[in-house]
């Protein structure tokens, strides 16, 4: 929009700097009817130059009348057009929106009525309650009675790429069994030195049971979430493990989960939710209980669209099966992905938008976040939030 008279555009048209599909409307900016000239659906951008009124008539009815927030501003710089006959124009940006501020906090429960989440066990051994692979062999020889207590160890990454760890786990070792154990009793004497030498005070006290990881978390089945996950796959790798399998302090575990709860988790819903409040190791997801898990808007869906969903999920776990060789790392590289494994993700992530309301509608995964949003917001609006330390 432009103030000059018709007989200044008109006479000095062919000196602005425009090629093709020139289209000058003239008039006052802003008593003209955009929605006359263009749809505002059809505008992403508006870039003009304002009269020189100053602070008093631009910016404080923008914030008062609007409620705008300014998303960023670049420093003046000097427009250099195209024109033989330049006009010395200096410019700002200023990028507005109407999204209010809205912080996601740290919680120590779920927000909706759904399992907790734990981190798994943090060893805090030196190294020493811990069996490799390549001396898992020789441990055993040197050890047999050793072998009933030791089960595998599994962090984020050993279990993405299904690698082969171990761990002694006494928990229920008597002190009989132990002292009949030398080659077990020597880790142990390690584990009490490593931890008496610290200089922070809780691990000093878990000198006192130096057999022990720091937790004893050991379910008989649980869903496991790796904390940290390549940005590059569609979907974070979770799955299902059992009693057999320690999970580390690289895992999150979801105990008594149903496979209602792996689809909604293994959903691009979820996805949505985690690439955008998570926190980022390198550009890498990191995923967190406290953060992502716990304020998460669970859906409430129906007996039949539950059921629907618990099949869905069952029909991702079949399609892995199809394939036991394969790491978790494997099925969910973006090139190397089965097909059947990826039509049964597309199935279970249309059977939770679905319950949200999202299929059909949301065809974006912002609009997707903006509603996930909106829904956080009505779950907290009366609360006030706890700030805690991790």
């Amino acid at each position: 929009m432009m103030h000059e008279t018709e007989e200044i555009i008109q006479s000095n048209i062919e000196f602005l700097p425009l090629k093709t599909n020139a289209t000058i409307v003239e008039g006052n900016a802003l008593r003209v009817d955009w929605e006359s000239i263009v749809p505002k659906e059809k505008l992403s951008y508006i870039m003009g130059n304002p009269p020189f009124v100053g602070y008093s008539f631009v910016w404080k009815p923008i914030f008062e009348r609007f409620g705008v927030h300014i998303d960023f501003a670049h420093r003046i710089f000097r427009w250099d057009s195209e024109a033989s006959l330049k006009a010395h124009v200096h410019c700002v940006i200023v990028g507005f929106s109407f999204a209010p501020n809205i912080f996601v906090q740290r919680r120590t429960k779920p927000i909706c009525n759904v399992p907790p989440v734990y981190r798994g066990n943090q060893p805090t051994d030196g190294g020493n309650l811990i069996i490799e692979e390549d001396e898992y062999e020789d441990f055993i020889a040197k050890e047999p009675k050793a072998e009933k207590y030791i089960k595998r160890f599994m962090m984020g990454n050993k279990f993405i790429n299904n690698k082969k760890r171990y761990c002694l786990w006494l928990v229920n070792a008597s002190p009989k069994e132990l002292n009949s154990m030398p080659y077990v009793m020597e880790r142990i004497r390690k584990v009490k030195e490593m931890r008496e030498k610290s200089t922070f005070e809780p691990t000093r006290k878990m000198a006192l049971t130096p057999y022990k990881f720091r937790e004893e978390i050991n379910p008989d089945t649980f869903i496991a979430i790796p904390k940290v996950s390549s940005e590059k796959r569609k979907y974070i790798p979770t799955g299902y493990l059992d009693s057999n399998t320690i999970p580390g302090d690289k895992l999150f575990i979801v105990q008594n989960a149903t496979l209602y709860h792996f689809g909604v988790l293994t959903s691009n819903v979820h996805m949505a939710w985690t690439r955008a409040v998570c926190g980022r190791l390198k550009s890498d997801y990191s995923y967190s209980n406290t953060i992502i898990y716990n304020n998460f808007p669970w859906c409430t869906p129906t007996d039949a669209q539950k059921a629907k969903i618990e099949q869905t999920a069952q029909a991702i776990l079949d399609a892995r099966a199809n394939y036991p060789d394969s790491s978790l790392a494997d099925l969910y590289d973006e090139l190397t992905m089965p097909p059947e494994l990826r039509k049964a993700h597309q199935a279970n992530d249309c059977a939770v938008m679905e319950v949200y309301g999202f299929w059909g509608k949301l065809n974006s995964e912002s609009a997707c976040m903006a509603e996930l949003m909106r829904r956080y917001q009505e779950l907290t609006k009366e609360e006030e939030h706890e700030t805690i330390s991790i």
